[in-house]
């Protein structure tokens, strides 16, 4: 199935078996999990979501410093 992960930083769509989870579709997309925080209509998702259809997600990168 197809997911969308798009943000500022990602406008990348791949394909996942059923039952994947966000943290598999980031890293499948080479999207480092630990730097971005993923949602989906305002509800931000663990990234131990499982995805059972196609969807668009927002990817929202991280940032930090001093």
């Amino acid at each position: 199935m197809e997911i969308h992960l798009k943000g500022r930083d990602y406008d990348v769509k791949i394909d996942i078996e059923s039952g994947g989870t966000v943290r598999q579709a980031l890293t499948k997309a080479e999207i480092p999990p630990s730097m971005v925080i993923v949602s989906h209509e305002g509800v931000i998702l663990p990234h131990a979501t499982v995805l059972s259809q196609p969807v668009e997600l927002l990817v929202t990168t991280i940032s930090s410093g001093g």
